[in-house]
């Protein structure tokens, strides 16, 4: 039943600005937190060994505020936890953003679209940039609110947090550059891990809204082939269910990385309706999902 009200809760509250304008949300604080560990221990020879550290103290911080947070009485400070780490309700307002400023014009749909993704935007085009956005709802309703939920109904609270620390670690630290390629080897090995399960779940929601068009065959097929072990799954599911193709070439950090489309038979030519079209995705993979967990409340 937490789980439940806290999805409902999400839902239907986001994210109030008149709260996070006056307080920190708790996903900055471990933001500001992997920042401060990146820029004080990630020096020296041995970085794949400090990292380590430097995660392993993390999660264990994580861990035992989750252990504190569970020994007060009642459940409602689960719920309140629950409710701001959840993130469908800013999600789906970041993504159809992008549809709103896309229609205003190229440049402010790159404007946009820079705000939820990691890829150079400057010289998108206005279908790269739409599939960017699309590519962004697939992956986040998985990493923001399906693995979070996920690890709250395996794990309760602690393993809410170190879901969530894990995610913003390597959000923050997991890429293969030359500074955090060591540093952050653990964090990123650790998340794929984490989000495993909670990636193909994901899959199989968006899935079943359109079973005759998106082929579980084909998902099980392309998902593999993306760069990522987990984001694959979402995105190819996304892909087939709009009948569109995702992922391809992108540029990061000025270089182009010649990546495989998702779905590559679907259409490329994509705009601003697509967009409204994940959208509209997003909260019936997400109703799917709440009606699983009433069914397992119920039983």
């Amino acid at each position: 039943m937490t789980l439940l009200i806290g999805l409902l809760l999400d839902a239907v509250l986001g994210e109030p600005r008149w709260l996070w304008s006056r307080a920190p949300h708790p996903a900055v604080l471990m933001g500001r937190a992997v920042g401060w560990i990146d820029a004080r221990f990630n020096i020296g020879k041995h970085r794949k060994r400090a990292g380590t550290l430097a995660f392993a103290g993390m999660c264990l911080c994580a861990l035992l505020i989750g252990l504190v947070l569970t020994a007060i009485p009642g459940n409602w400070i689960d719920v309140i936890v629950l409710a701001v780490l959840l993130a469908q309700r800013s999600l789906v307002d970041h993504v159809r953003a992008v549809a709103t400023a896309l229609r205003a014009g190229l440049p402010q749909g790159r404007a946009a679209v820079a705000m939820i993704v990691g890829r150079d935007t400057a010289a998108l085009s206005a279908p790269a940039t739409a599939r960017a956005a699309i590519e962004s709802a697939a992956e986040n309703l998985s990493d923001g609110v399906i693995a979070p939920a996920f690890w709250f109904a395996v794990a309760g609270l602690p393993g809410l947090l170190v879901y969530k620390i894990t995610n913003t670690a390597d959000s923050m630290i997991g890429y293969r550059t030359p500074r955090h390629q060591d540093f952050g080897w653990t964090a990123a090995r650790f998340d794929d891990l984490l989000n495993w399960i909670p990636a193909r779940l994901t899959a199989l929601l968006i899935w079943v809204l359109r079973p005759s068009r998106a082929r579980l065959s084909a998902i099980m097929a392309e998902a593999p082939l993306h760069r990522s072990p987990n984001a694959g799954w979402p995105e190819s599911a996304m892909a087939h269910v709009l009948g569109v193709a995702l992922s391809g070439p992108r540029v990061y950090h000025g270089t182009t990385r010649d990546y495989p489309f998702v779905n590559p038979q679907g259409r490329h030519r994509i705009g601003p309706t697509d967009i409204d079209a994940a959208c509209r995705v997003l909260w019936l993979a997400w109703g799917v999902g709440v009606f699983a967990v009433v069914i397992a409340t119920l039983f």
